[in-house]
């Protein structure tokens, strides 16, 4: 099995550790446009299995040209650039995944890439970050055991172990990420009726184990693909977990005009957007730096099984990796989009086309692969009265 690993940063870098745990992985290929980040990333690991090359996606005969020899492609850059790695994966014959970004439209235009998968004879799989991704592979997979699914609610949080001001979160993945979910509408579905509702609204009380209490509040793109993959769904919606006070200080920030796209100011005669400073304020003074962190997934599914009105819960807790000073965003991440990576280049996941993880990914593999590497996914079951 050859992956070429697409982008040397955090997500890059834990992919491809977890990548060389596998004696059937031949070769890993760490492609970046700074070169020395990749060569850094193969320092660190040391394995005479690994690679570092100079990569411009922007160069796209060249892309394709030097990809056609691998069985999978991960792309584990920016979200922007998911559309056109898909687009030249495919082209190339290659199957390939990607982190995906929390953007719905982004999602559908990579799907509409189907066909053109299927005729080439490869697989392709998009937003398997941890939501969308993680999430969808235990949606999928819960939802089998149900003679009719009707209510997906999903609660996902990457938070800092230990609160600290101004804001009791710390940037555990991309600043821009993180304003794009706050701002804008959230889509969920009430009763079989679709509704944009404005994020950071509706905050509710939740409680994990040695965590609580915590909130959680609507934001943006969470919901991802599930409405295509189950378009009878009757309930769905996505919350963010953070600490509680959190919602409230970032509401403010956005009634400000600080987190939208399309505002900007005129400043010394130059036309600026706030929230481009905003995310150059906010990112030092986020940073994680080294403290620890925490992933806490829940997956509450609701429906009927033999006549009864069933609830089934998946609830995950990733930790921070100590002795390889591994956030726990980065494992929970990086170890779901190498386990599928793996299971399609080892064949497990044969089917041809474009999926969403949650049509394609088998659950209860991915669930106990995921445990061999320390990330725990407990399941609970309840018949509802």
């Amino acid at each position: 099995m050859r992956i070429f690993v697409l982008g040397a940063g955090l997500m890059g870098k834990e992919v491809t550790r977890d990548l060389i745990r596998n004696p059937n992985v031949e070769q890993v290929v760490v492609g970046d446009l700074d070169i020395s980040r990749a060569e850094q990333v193969c320092m660190q690991l040391q394995d005479n299995r690994l690679q570092a090359v100079y990569m411009d996606t922007a160069d796209e005969s060249n892309f394709i040209n030097f990809i056609k020899d691998f069985d999978v492609v991960i792309n584990a850059t920016v979200y922007t650039l998911n559309k056109a790695v898909a687009k030249m994966a495919i082209q190339a014959g290659v199957h390939g995944v990607d982190l995906g970004g929390n953007v719905n439209d982004l999602a559908k235009e990579i799907l509409a890439l189907d066909q053109e998968a299927k005729q080439n004879g490869t697989t392709y799989i998009t937003e398997l970050g941890v939501a969308p991704g993680l999430t969808n592979i235990l949606v999928g997979h819960g939802a089998k055991t149900f003679d009719e699914l009707q209510s997906i609610h999903l609660r996902v949080g990457g938070i800092p172990k230990e609160p600290e001001p101004p804001l009791e979160y710390n940037q555990v993945y991309s600043m821009d990420g993180i304003i794009y979910q706050y701002e804008g509408k959230s889509t969920i579905y009430r009763n079989g009726q679709q509704q944009e509702i404005p994020t950071l609204s509706e905050v509710e009380d939740i409680y994990f184990e040695r965590f609580g209490p915590l909130e959680a509040f609507h934001t943006a793109g969470g919901t991802s693909t599930l409405p295509y993959t189950f378009p009878t769904i009757k309930n769905l919606d996505y919350k963010t977990i953070r600490y509680p006070g959190h919602a409230k200080k970032i509401k403010l920030l956005s009634e400000l005009h600080l987190l939208r796209d399309d505002y900007y100011v005129e400043l010394d005669g130059q036309m600026i957007r706030p929230r481009d400073v905003l995310a150059k304020v906010l990112e030092p003074i986020l940073d994680l730096g080294d403290k620890e962190d925490v992933v806490l997934v829940r997956v509450i599914l609701e429906g009927i099984v033999a006549g009864e009105t069933v609830s089934r819960e998946y609830e995950l807790l990733a930790e921070f990796d100590r002795e390889h000073k591994v956030t726990a965003m980065a494992r929970a991440t990086a170890y779901s989009i190498s386990v599928v990576a793996q299971m399609i280049g080892s064949g497990l996941i044969h089917q041809k086309g474009v999926f969403a993880p949650e049509q394609i990914v088998p659950g209860d593999v991915h669930i106990d692969e995921m445990a061999k590497r320390g990330v725990h996914i407990k399941e609970k079951s309840l018949i509802n009265n």
